[in-house]
């Protein structure tokens, strides 16, 4: 009995630490979420270090649901060559009008930067998201990352190959708890990291630095929704 409860507890940690693990992988490639949660860390005048958990919450949620429709049988969806393309054209237009979004309030100086400069007392939390429905972290968390077609293909492929591998079903829950949780803490402590470091370290910086990040991080959002809207035409099949 004692032997079955350890095995069990054994192949537990084994799945959440290989989750973790490929989702730390992931995570800290370069992307439109990292590129997000800096912007929204450094902006946020109070707790701006906790934007990374609001973000990756919001990315959890998402990623709960996307979960369970694979375990449902869908998988094949995500799989279909026209689905991924509508998913790369819509992520696509997304991202670029979030970058020239921010390229616009950086050219017309409508970003305050206050906060600049040990002004972590400053109730001002004017973000150049409002009005753009990513202004909330946890929303703006679902909505970039269902913006990224690869995302999708991710979860398709790598994702689902690895719930099949270790035999992660509704009915074996513990092992489904298991993998759940090692992906979602290897996301967190990555994002609570780069929020935490963006939050401490870009507000010491001069206005024109600071608009100077900002700008590159709106350009590569552009550049970056370009690709994904074109990449899914580029190829004939996943």
């Amino acid at each position: 009995m004692f032997n079955e409860f350890t095995s069990s507890v054994s192949a537990l940690w084994v799945i959440f630490s290989f989750s973790f693990l490929v989702a730390l992988t992931g995570a800290m490639s370069p992307g439109p979420l990292l590129t997000y949660t800096i912007i929204k860390a450094a902006k946020t005048s109070k707790r701006g270090y906790l934007m990374g958990l609001w973000i990756i919450a919001g990315h959890a949620l998402l990623e709960m649901g996307i979960i369970i429709f694979l375990l449902m049988g869908f998988s094949f969806i995500l799989q279909n060559i026209i689905i991924v393309r509508i998913i790369g054209v819509a992520g696509g237009v997304i991202l670029v009008c979030f970058g020239i979004s921010i390229a616009r309030d950086i050219y017309l100086g409508k970003i305050p930067t206050d906060f600049l400069q040990s002004s972590a007392g400053q109730e001002d939390d004017t973000s150049p998201f409002e009005n753009k429905g990513l202004e909330n972290p946890v929303i703006g968390g679902i909505m970039i990352s269902m913006s990224n077609p690869y995302w999708w293909v991710w979860w398709a492929t790598i994702g689902f190959a690895f719930m099949i591998q270790f035999n992660i079903s509704f009915r074996e829950w513990p092992k489904l708890l298991a993998f759940f949780l090692g992906h979602e803490a290897g996301d967190l402590i990555w994002y609570l990291i780069v929020s935490t470091l963006s939050f401490f370290g870009l507000r010491h910086l001069n206005k024109k630095v600071y608009y100077g990040v900002l700008a590159v991080c709106a350009l590569f959002m552009i550049l970056f929704g370009i690709y994904l809207g074109l990449s899914p035409f580029l190829q004939k099949s996943l």
